[in-house]
């Protein structure tokens, strides 16, 4: 820490109930900003942020730290995932309020996708907000048709909703047709807010699943750019995440759609529109890196200790440094610099960081053990297992609900011990399935401050030991999802004009980046849903 940043203890962090306001309104605060710019770099951590700034004091992540506001304690929603992390950025809520508790997740109400007469259909049904959505999930375009891919994709649509399959999604049995990803989130935006007060606003992400961003109304992000990256890369065998390169190659045109947006026009850079006042991105080339335990013949994750990045994610960190580098640049050749903020945070982190850490557990044994010994003693009786998400912790939903049922799951995973592998594909043991804590029914409802019977919360919520990752193969050595710090422990830093140099130890959400936004930009925090019901307060010193 350099002398002249100022350190702000822990105890300044309370948290008290804003006021409810029915709608949004303009605020008498005058705005800060006329410009707020987010930027997601999933997986990073702080510790990642400290050190590569420390190490390269001269970097464009270095300058924004030196100029802003750092808040070491921050820490996303759990779970750690990508849409609970950035919803929770753009709506001030938890998945208690947003309802959004993973990518894909099961509604008890729902009925399945595909559904075209719902008389008498059982409800639930899998919620799926991730690639399988897309026309086509093999092309960068989701299924447009754009000629001339990768270089071409930049002509992608701003409006993604028209890029995803209607058979592919979960069916309102009041209406009997398909739920929109942006109707399935039960809060408002801060894209939303925006635009209500008449001003611009854009976002560039992974998959076209994203435009649940246009929150409940549908209209919250202008333009909205969503490449594909779990689509065919090139020169690679499999999508664009399986080789680093190809990840920084794919992250490199949404970078240049901000660059385009900062030039006053749209993704594509076909129209002039204006600077909006509310866009950013999300970067997957750190996350990527710390997943893969080789790109280009080089290790991925970090060193020996889990603390010193290995040259994968250096090239990664250093790719992204390069690009927040040019929107720095671009801001300042237009003069936007003077009334612009930078967010910079992340979605989640990513763990374990040392990889001696690490013990792979085949999640697809685990329930399928369950579901045979639920039918064993049930005869005539289906999978208990109606949707699981496994990464480093453990969702499922279940068929049957009961307290009986919900308790079976628990103790039957708690008994299981067996063998996984470690990060070198080795036989590594494990026992009680890798959980170190289970949350069942009543249990898991109270965890995550929702009703029991709630019809999206999970059944039972596993957190898991240290280290523990649910896949059945060796093509990771860490995953998201989970509690853990380094699942959770992420940056949060604020640039912008006049703002002073502080550090803020105090532990903080990034939850409260939402009304955050709102406050720079001289609207009303409190016309955020999920901010008038949890209670979400403005980052402090920015209010």
């Amino acid at each position: 820490m350099s002398p002249n940043r100022i350190r702000i203890p822990a105890a300044l962090a309370a948290v008290g109930m804003l006021t409810a306001v029915p709608v949004a309104s303009a605020s008498a605060v005058h705005p800060g900003s006329h410009h707020v710019l987010l930027i997601s770099v999933d997986g990073l951590h702080q510790a990642d942020l400290a050190t590569y700034a420390a190490q390269h004091p001269h970097s464009a992540l270095a300058g924004l730290v030196a100029r802003g506001t750092e808040y070491t304690g921050a820490r996303t929603p759990v779970p750690s995932d990508s849409f609970p992390g950035l919803i929770g950025q753009l709506t001030g809520g938890d998945p208690a309020a947003t309802g959004i508790y993973y990518d894909a997740t099961y509604n008890h109400r729902l009925l399945p996708a595909g559904t075209t007469s719902c008389a008498g259909v059982r409800p639930g049904a899998q919620v799926d907000l991730t690639e399988d959505l897309d026309r086509d999930r093999s092309r960068l375009d989701a299924g447009q048709g754009l000629t001339g891919l990768p270089g071409s994709v930049l002509g992608m649509t701003g409006n993604p909703a028209t890029l995803l399959n209607p058979a592919a999604l979960p069916v309102d049995p009041r209406s009997c047709r398909p739920v929109q990803p942006h109707e399935y989130l039960k809060v408002n935006t801060v894209f939303e807010v925006a635009r209500q007060a008449g001003l611009r606003t854009a976002w560039s992400d992974k998959h076209p699943a994203y435009e649940i961003l246009d929150g409940p109304s549908g209209t919250g992000v202008q333009d909205l750019f969503t490449p594909e990256i779990n689509s065919t890369g090139p020169a690679v065998t499999g999508d664009w995440t399986t080789d680093n390169a190809a990840t920084q190659q794919y992250d490199g045109y949404k970078a240049q759609a901000v660059l385009n947006e900062i030039d006053g026009y749209d993704h594509s850079r076909s129209r002039r529109v204006g600077t909006p006042a509310v866009f950013g991105l999300n970067f997957q080339s750190v996350s990527t890196a710390q997943k893969l335990p080789k790109s280009g013949g080089r290790p991925g994750g970090y060193l020996p200790g889990g603390v010193e990045p290995g040259p994968v994610l250096t090239s990664a960190l250093d790719f992204v440094d390069g690009r927040i580098g040019a929107f720095v640049a671009e801001l300042r050749r237009h003069h936007l610099d003077r009334d612009t903020t930078i967010i910079l945070s992340a979605k989640h982190g990513q763990s374990p960081t040392d990889r001696a850490a690490l013990t792979r557990v085949p999640d697809g044994k685990l329930l399928d053990g369950l579901n045979a010994a639920w039918r064993a003693g049930h005869p005539g009786a289906g999978d208990l297992v109606a949707a699981s998400a496994d990464d480093d912790a453990m969702l499922l939903w279940l068929t049957d609900r009961s307290p009986a049922a919900t308790e079976f799951a628990k103790q039957y995973l708690l008994a299981q011990n067996g063998t996984g592998t470690d990060s070198t594909g080795a036989a590594k043991a494990f026992a009680r399935s890798g959980l170190q804590t289970v949350y069942a029914g009543v249990d898991a409802a109270r965890y995550f401050g929702v009703r029991p019977g709630d019809d999206r919360v999970p059944d039972l919520f596993g957190v898991t030991q240290y280290g523990v990752v649910y896949t059945g193969g060796t093509k990771k050595i860490a995953e998201h999802g989970g509690v853990a710090p380094d699942d959770r422990a992420v940056p949060l830093v604020v640039t912008g004009p006049g703002r002073e140099s502080r550090t803020v130890a105090a532990p903080v959400t990034t939850t409260q980046i939402a009304p955050t936004i709102l406050r720079l930009l001289g609207l009303q925090p409190q016309a955020l849903q999920a901010v008038r019901q949890e209670g979400t307060r403005v980052l402090p010193f920015l209010g």
